[in-house]
């Protein structure tokens, strides 16, 4: 008997329409702010009648997968894999594999060339988003609000750098001053599925109170590590080449190095870093792009993990909000009380003797 409190409703991408339920297990489920969240899971298939249904609804590529868990809609994405197989003892089963909405918007090019003077970065976001559902068979659905982020932004995109619409965002939320970026699955007060774009400046934030999280308590275990492979602290970016003068041999555009002298007269080695941007073609933009990543590569950033028990405080509805963890063991023996922001979630399923858990990845402040 399947006592697993999953299941998937299997909708037609474009239009939303429900196709089947069915039941999953084996569910490893994941939602992060800054990367495109997961879903893998087992249907299985205990006769004939029932694979038929399921090969009408497993349709990768054209099949939209939103995620119950118990009455709650905890996830939503595009199915891209399924793996039908049969196991030694004759049990027929079908692996499944989806990615987050945002996943769709790395299969989505521009081919046509846009231009914006001074247009708040959120504009940007949501007109390339608009190019997106404009084009027949292109609508999915994704809905967005008018706030602004009150950063304003020159950018020319060319339909001939061919470039996929997520990376365009993705370059956009990565420049000095830039933003955060998810598209949230949730129902709405009248029951209705909903994708929906959210956009933070200078980050997404939810919630108003904290989920408090105790080690000894429902705080399992952790991991907190400290990295200085991506250190650097002298910087420069790379630019569009310059091609206007055939005569001569094309350089390509370069921001000025940026080097961090307090942090080596603070006692750290020169350590260099380089980004390339081959589609920015103005030295301001580019400049921009420098200062930011060279912010970010003086300290790099550290993503402490906490596995918790799963309970009504601990959903993926978690994203963006904040949690104050108090630990006290031999490494804090002190004691530790700070608060974090959670910038993913990882579901892990029961298992024998194991307990429903959720791993958490929580920002530094």
């Amino acid at each position: 008997m399947d006592r697993s409190p999953y299941r998937v409703l299997l909708c037609d991408l474009r239009s939303d329409q429900l196709l089947d339920v069915l039941p999953l297990t084996g569910v490893s489920l994941d939602d992060y702010i800054g990367k495109t969240g997961s879903l893998q899971g087992t249907v299985p298939v205990p006769n004939r009648e029932f694979a038929a249904r399921a090969r009408a609804a497993i349709v990768p590529g054209r099949t939209a997968v939103w995620v119950e868990r118990g009455r709650a809609l905890w996830w939503g994405g595009i199915l891209w894999t399924a793996a039908p197989g049969i196991d030694s003892r004759g049990n027929v089963s079908i692996g499944i594999q989806a990615a987050g909405w945002t996943s769709y918007l790395y299969h989505r090019m521009l081919y046509d060339t846009q231009e914006a003077a001074q247009a708040d970065q959120f504009d940007l976001v949501r007109g390339l988003l608009d190019y997106v559902q404009s084009t027949p068979g292109g609508d999915l659905g994704i809905t967005y609000d008018q706030h602004i982020s009150g950063v304003l932004r020159d950018r020319t995109y060319s339909r001939y750098d061919l470039p996929y619409i997520g990376d365009l965002i993705d370059n956009l939320a990565a420049v000095e001053g830039g933003f955060e970026w998810r598209i949230a699955s949730y129902r709405d007060a009248d029951g209705r599925r909903v994708k929906r774009l959210q956009l933070g400046h200078p980050v997404l934030q939810h919630g108003s109170s904290d989920v408090v999280l105790t080690h000894p308590g429902p705080l399992l275990s952790y991991q907190w590590p400290i990295d200085a492979t991506g250190k650097a602290n002298a910087w420069q970016s790379r630019g569009a080449s310059d091609n206007t003068n055939q005569a001569e041999t094309s350089v390509p555009l370069m921001s000025p190095l940026l080097v961090n002298s307090v942090d080596i007269a603070d006692g750290w080695p020169r350590l260099d870093g380089s980004s390339d941007y081959t589609t920015v073609e103005e030295r301001p933009t580019l400049d921009a792009h420098a200062r930011a990543d060279a912010a970010a590569a003086l300290t790099p950033v550290t993503i402490p993990e906490v596995e918790v028990l799963l309970g009504e405080d601990i959903t993926p509805d978690l994203l963006g909000a904040t949690v104050r963890l108090r630990i006290r063991d031999l490494w804090w023996p002190d004691g530790l009380d700070a608060r974090y922001r959670v910038v993913g979630i990882t579901v892990n399923p029961p298992e024998r003797g194991r307990p429903e858990t959720a791993r958490l990845y929580l920002e530094v402040p």
